[in-house]
């Protein structure tokens, strides 16, 4: 009676655990769709679509990039979060999707926090303030001083009102004391575009948007608004060094997945992820847009999302900006 009861409970234990094991070892059986809340051809998709070639290949099924822009990034993540959550729809989403939109939006339509489990933290597009040649500050402290020997006469430019280079703008001012007028723009090509016509006097941009013409000399960069210098600009000094600290305004990226996802499945897409993300080939792709790459883990990435959540609903409240 004893072996009889033993064997009923092996096989009741058995009985639990199988469909975790058999849907770990059969996933993925069929193309996986990786949105993509922007349109093609920027940084942010060229990054999904390294990771997405990787994932094809480990997982022998196609991983489809599907850009699916508007709203900020709230339609494709929207889609998103109401996808069936099988781990066969997953987004690439970062400080706008997943933060800003919480508290610049009035109608969202997903919770970035409830509605999604982190597969990887990617790393950030450092901001790098630029300016017109002409401009006659040479560095962050003269540019201080320009602005302060006349508030508001200085203008700068974004890539939209509550994006990330207003939100950064925002944050230097409120650090520094500082007041500049606000000129927003649909996209980074018009913004960069007027700066080297100057007519604007300065942008806090994100690296890869300006990288090219910061090289070609046509517009100057004084300073990148991260902890350390990047690699691929190792000539432009952080604001840290020119004496502005907790100033700093890197847009983050990272993988999401449908919360309700079976945890064996988000274990198996985050570790597909973040071995892609440490593929020599992929580093080194990603790092020529100028981008810093920081992979963590789902455990590593919460608390610092949280963190980021919290540090931007503060700015946004104190810069006024009104959910739209």
């Amino acid at each position: 009676m004893s072996l009889t009861r033993r064997s009923t409970l092996g096989l009741m234990a058995g009985a639990v655990f199988a469909p975790s094991i058999v849907r770990a070892q059969s996933f993925p059986s069929k193309v996986i769709t990786l949105v993509v809340p922007y349109p093609a051809g920027g940084p942010t998709d060229a990054i999904a679509r390294f990771v997405a070639q990787d994932l094809s290949v480990a997982f022998g099924h196609n991983v489809v990039v599907d850009n699916r822009a508007g709203a900020s990034g709230a339609v494709g993540t929207r889609a998103v979060a109401h996808a069936a959550p099988d781990g066969y729809t997953i987004v690439f989403g970062n400080n706008q999707t997943h933060g800003n939109n919480m508290f610049l939006l009035k109608e969202p339509g997903y919770d970035a926090v409830k509605d999604f489990a982190p597969l990887a933290g990617v790393g950030a597009f450092e901001h790098a303030f630029v300016v017109r040649n002409d401009l006659p500050a040479k560095n962050i402290q003269e540019l201080i001083a320009l602005a302060k020997a006349d508030p508001g006469k200085l203008n700068y430019g974004s890539t939209g009102v509550g994006s990330g280079s207003h939100l950064a703008m925002e944050l230097f001012m409120q650090r520094t004391g500082i007041k500049m007028t606000h000129v927003p723009f649909r996209g980074a090509a018009p913004l960069v575009q007027e700066i080297i016509a100057g007519r604007i006097d300065i942008a806090n941009s994100t690296l890869p948007s300006v990288l090219e013409q910061i090289n070609a000399g046509t517009l100057r960069a004084l300073a990148l608004a991260s902890p350390e210098r990047n690699p691929r600009a190792k000539d432009i000094p952080t604001l840290r060094e020119q004496g502005v600290n907790n100033a700093d305004a890197d847009s983050w990226a990272a993988f999401f997945a449908p919360v309700k996802t079976p945890d064996d499945v988000l274990e198996k897409l985050s570790k597909a992820v973040i071995a892609s993300l440490n593929k020599p080939e992929t580093r080194e792709a990603i790092l020529k847009l100028g981008f810093t790459l920081k992979v963590r883990d789902p455990a590593a990435f919460k608390p610092y999302h949280a963190q980021e959540i919290a540090t931007w609903k503060q700015i946004i409240t104190e810069a006024g900006v009104k959910p739209e």
